[in-house]
């Protein structure tokens, strides 16, 4: 039995070796640890005791002076089936923006997604499809340069250029005023960064919420120190706003590819790139707190932070997924990063990639350290528990060095804890805040397996940037909308039996130039404007009905701006309640909806109504002074008897089936899409100019074209005097009824 006591004795003393060498190490990591806690909580001192009293924080209402610059978001998909759905869903129904495009980006071996990504774009025109040149799943830069390009290609279709390149994953919860954020700030910075606040599950889902612990305490205190300091902000791959001149920077050194397709955490790397030009990055934790905002708040939580403008998701759930996922992180980080960057010429930015890359060591270290105290009080255990039990030294006894040094590490542990409870605890509430201690015994030993992981992965490929993406997956909160496709409009006209298959053919394969299918049916005369009518609100899944839009009340159409009526095409036909029922030739897409229901301030529902109702009845009561001259020269008409009253009704449905928004030519015309058209329209909104001389003006369509689309509505629309001819009045009698109408 003496050969054991010998062998555990000495196994004993290894463990005081190995425990010195760990307490120096954590004492060094400690202190750096330290030096950021002390920095962020006395330059949040300073700015209390200075800033802040000659400056109220910016109000969030200063966001929405601005007008909306375009905006693009960028997503990458893998296997994402029936989720791109409900993120477009809750984008269209919850951002407090409009001016913005979607450009997903997909894999041709991937049809599930695609099929998926389609009935998006059908039924949200502000969703583009982008199909990668490679198979999947390549890396995640490498579907962003595809979906990049592909946004090149729809600025010069579009010929009008994006401010703002965002990154977001398909599981996102975007906050309804990150765009606006973005917006104000993207002429001024390049790249733009926002907090991640992972949404919690159940108590008991100790791997995911370790995740709120980490991000809370990051977002909460590192990365604004870091910024402070170094003037450095990594990008968390979501939530992140590049400018236009990033953009065309990386594109410049990359020969027309920006991200780094062998990078792991390309995210990372640019942040890097970026510092390295010159260009301004920011960290940007503001807060929307409004004044009838009631919403109860857990026990301490802050109302300001648990308000910032941030990016919600919800992260892995089980320990592989995230020890994947974290590896893949520490790779591109620690390996990756050290490959490609090495060091600066800067300290204070050296110093933060010392603190990125430490991560390599000190989750050893924790992990080593917790397995140690374990064994300790094991042996303390069974030496105060067992009867005649072996009694041994204590390993720190006779090195009073090191219990001091012990005891400054458990302060300093001490306080680790206590700031991350403070940080988790500000905007989640002091109940997981307590929650987020025991929560840092797993997360060591799932940064423990992360660790060992990469560094298996990084030796057996001798390189880390051989080292392949590996695919997170994720999960998105449930939506209400429905995701559904839009029916063809031809296929459902066919079925309500007002369109044979031949007629419809021969429609698409003669469209009249600046009209499209809905159009040059009507002026075919080979449906009449309420069967199309009907046909659309089969389509969108709305009611329709007949209107005249001339006997609208008048207090209904102060209602609604004119800038707005005119923006979006639509009448207010009447009022219930807090929601008010518009009037539209057309479908309204979901993100027009919001926008409509943020500028009216109430609920909105719409119907359609037969083609030309909307046109005159904007030409009526918002353009012409409440003035109608066609409908005066048909009333003029009956009373001379020179018609009656059904044949007067005739020449006017005759004639409003025939008017049409200039906008339609320029979109049926093909010189500007509808999606792009969308853009103008928002950017038209502020301004004094018509439509026509507004476009030539910024340069998206010639002088030639303009003149050409409007000769083409003048040909189109018809008027009422050849009309009131046809019906049998006389050249002299047409005459006098103008001068009656003048």
């Amino acid at each position: 039995m003496s050969w054991f006591v010998d062998a555990f004795a000495t196994y004993l003393y290894g463990l005081k070796v190995i425990a010195i060498g760990l307490a120096c190490l954590m004492f060094i990591s400690g202190l750096d640890d330290l030096f950021i806690d002390i920095v962020f909580w006395l330059r949040r001192i300073k700015r209390a005791l200075t800033v802040y009293r000659k400056h109220k924080p910016m109000d969030y209402r200063e966001l929405y002076k601005p007008d909306e610059k375009p905006l693009a978001i960028m997503i990458p998909a893998w296997n994402e089936t029936g989720v791109i759905g409900n993120m477009a869903e809750l984008a269209a129904t919850t951002l407090d923006y409009e001016n913005y495009h979607i450009f997903v980006g997909t894999y041709p071996n991937d049809p599930d997604t695609q099929r998926d990504v389609d009935e998006v774009c059908a039924r949200f025109p502000n969703v583009h499809k982008v199909v990668c040149a490679r198979p999947g799943p390549t890396s995640k830069a490498d579907c962003l340069n595809n979906v990049l390009d592909a946004i090149t290609q729809f600025e010069r279709s579009a010929r009008f250029s994006f401010a703002g390149f965002i990154l977001h994953d398909s599981e996102d919860v975007i906050s309804p005023m990150e765009l606006r954020l973005f917006n104000h700030l993207v002429d001024r910075k390049d790249l733009i960064q926002v907090p991640v606040y992972p949404f919690e599950r159940q108590w008991n889902h100790f791997t995911s919420m370790s995740y709120i612990d980490e991000f809370a305490e990051l977002h909460g205190k590192d990365v604004p120190v870091r910024e402070a300091i170094a003037g450095q902000v990594p990008s968390a791959g979501v939530g992140t706003c590049f400018s236009r001149r990033a953009v065309m920077a990386l594109l410049a050194d990359g020969d027309g590819i920006a991200f780094d397709v062998q990078s792991l955490t390309e995210d990372y790397d640019i942040g890097f790139r970026l510092k390295a030009k010159g260009m301004k990055e920011i960290f940007v934790r503001f807060p929307v707190v409004r004044e009838e905002d009631s919403q109860p708040r857990r026990f301490l939580q802050s109302r300001r932070t648990s308000n910032v403008i941030c990016v919600r998701e919800y992260f892995p759930d089980t320990f592989t997924t995230a020890m994947r996922q974290k590896s893949r992180w520490i790779i591109g980080i620690v390996f990756q990063g050290f490959k490609i960057h090495k060091w600066s010429s800067s300290w204070t930015l050296n110093y933060f990639l010392w603190r990125d890359r430490k991560g390599l060591i000190s989750n050893f270290i924790s992990f080593i350290a917790m397995i140690i105290m374990l064994q300790l009080l094991l042996l303390l255990a069974y030496q105060r528990l067992v009867p005649d039990a072996w009694q041994f030294l204590s390993i720190f006894w006779g090195s009073a060095w090191l219990v001091t040094l012990l005891w400054i590490n458990a302060i300093l542990m001490t306080n680790r804890i206590l700031q991350r409870i403070i940080f988790v605890t500000i905007y989640y509430g002091l109940g997981q805040g307590l929650l987020s201690v025991p929560r840092l015994l797993w997360g060591n030993l799932i940064n423990f397996m992360a660790n060992w992981r990469a560094l298996v992965q990084v030796l057996q490929h001798g390189d880390p940037r051989r080292v392949a993406w590996d695919k997170t997956t994720h999960d998105f909160p449930s939506v209400t909308g429905q995701n559904r496709a839009l029916r063809p409009l031809g296929q459902i006209l066919i079925e309500q039996g007002v369109l044979t298959e031949q007629q419809l053919e021969d429609s698409l394969l003669n469209r009249i130039p600046g009209l499209r299918l809905g159009g040059t049916l009507v002026k075919r005369r080979l449906v009449t404007p309420s069967q199309l009518a009907r046909a659309l609100a089969e389509q969108n899944q709305v009611p329709w009905e007949e209107t005249d839009t001339r006997t609208l009340s008048e207090s209904l159409i102060a209602q609604v701006p004119a800038r707005v009526a005119l923006r979006y095409a639509v009448l207010l036909l009447r009022m219930e309640g807090d929601t008010l029922t518009l009037a539209s030739e057309n479908g309204i897409d979901p993100v027009s909806l919001a926008a409509l229901a943020r500028k009216l301030d109430k609920k909105i529902d719409y119907v359609i109504v037969p083609r030309g109702c909307v046109v005159t009845g904007l030409r009526y009561w918002y353009l012409s002074g409440r003035k109608n001259r066609e409908h005066d020269m048909l009333d003029s008409a009956v009373a001379h008897g020179w018609l009656t009253p059904a044949q007067s009704e005739q020449i006017w449905q005759q004639y409003q089936a025939d008017q049409f928004l200039f906008a339609e030519i320029l979109t049926g015309l093909g010189e500007i899409n509808s999606a792009a058209m969308n853009a103008l329209l928002l950017r038209h909104e502020r301004s004094d100019m018509q439509l026509g001389a507004f476009l030539v003006g910024e340069g998206v369509i010639s002088q030639h074209t303009l003149d050409r689309a409007l000769e083409l509505q003048n040909e189109l629309q018809t008027a009422i005097e050849p009309l009131l001819t046809e019906a049998g009045l006389s050249r002299k009698q047409v005459n006098q009824l103008q001068q009656e109408a003048a």
